[in-house]
């Protein structure tokens, strides 16, 4: 193929995500981890399902960054996963220093790639990967709004026994408990989700979707979320890979946009073959716009603990 995605971190997220983008011949991969067994055994193990899948994406497993050179995409899942009572902000010094580690290692090989990060915290370690990389800022986006809309549409799906595909909704803010789910823009083939379900359910559905992750991880004991995280990344790769043009959720560097400076925030975007294209800004009501801010102080505390 004529295109490469590295993905790195060979563990649930990273090995779904090269599965994914695969096996819908979007790419040829590189899975990289600092474990150099467990990715070459994982592409291996890939590579043999491709008679069954049906596919010719090449699958490279390494530890060796030289196999990355001149990736399109590069997708990051590097870091320690959440544990059962853990929050994301707990996880931010290990990961800020894997993620130091792995940008500057890849960037150096694909100097023109578009980074997407996945690892946690979120928002913090697209701050990181922004630092390090020395890209533009279009050229570091956070998977976060694509996860925290996907798993809203699921709850409404739900709610109403409809399909998930009838469902257009998005998620701002910061990825984690402090995230804004606006219904005032989720639709059900075109109605207003606000006709179909009454405000306290829908209030509680919005809940679920705030702390959808720790739910995940309350049961699973011993991880974190992975299929989606990984559907989401692949999606977005898909949109910059083909320039698709496609305006989804995503955590994008700000500066003024929604009154907010210096930080990554989950706001539209439209994603294409140079990154982030256009951030695109919605006029809120004051509740939702207070919503936004505090998510954005709870990012700007978070950040102003990094070292960078």
């Amino acid at each position: 193929m004529n295109t490469k995605v590295t993905v790195i971190g060979a563990g649930n997220v990273g090995a779904t995500a090269a599965q994914r983008l695969a096996e819908k011949q979007l790419c040829d991969v590189v899975l990289v981890d600092v474990n150099e067994d467990m990715p070459k055994g994982k592409a291996l193990d890939l590579s043999q399902a491709a008679p069954v899948e049906c596919h010719d994406s090449k699958l490279i497993g390494t530890s060796d960054y030289s196999y990355t050179k001149d990736s399109d995409v590069i997708i990051i899942t590097a870091g320690i996963p959440r544990k059962p009572g853990m929050s994301r902000d707990e996880l931010i010094e290990t990961n800020s220093n894997i993620m130091k580690d792995v940008t500057a290692k890849a960037c150096e090989q694909s100097p023109d790639a578009t980074l997407i990060i996945v690892s946690n915290p979120l928002d913090a370690m697209c701050q990181i990967a922004l630092k390090t990389s020395g890209f533009k800022k279009n050229k570091v986006i956070g998977m976060a709004g694509v996860l925290d809309s996907a798993r809203f549409k699921t709850f409404i799906s739900r709610e109403l026994d409809v399909s998930v595909e009838n469902i257009e909704a998005f998620v701002l803010g910061g990825h984690g408990d402090t995230m804004v789910p606006l219904p005032r823009f989720t639709t059900v083939a075109g109605i207003p989700v606000t006709e179909l379900i009454d405000p306290k359910r829908l209030d509680e559905i919005v809940d679920r979707t705030r702390t959808g992750g720790a739910e995940i991880v309350s049961l699973l004991k011993t991880g974190s979320a992975y299929y989606a995280p990984a559907s989401s990344a692949v999606e977005m790769t898909k949109a910059i890979l083909f320039d698709k043009k496609k305006i989804m959720p995503c955590a994008a560097y700000l500066e003024g946009e929604y009154g907010i400076n210096g930080i990554f925030m989950g706001v539209p975007v439209k994603l294409g073959k140079n990154g982030i294209e256009q951030i695109i800004e919605i006029k809120l009501k004051d509740d939702e716009k207070e919503a936004l801010d505090k998510s954005a102080r709870a990012v700007e505390d978070l950040v102003k603990g990094l070292n960078i």
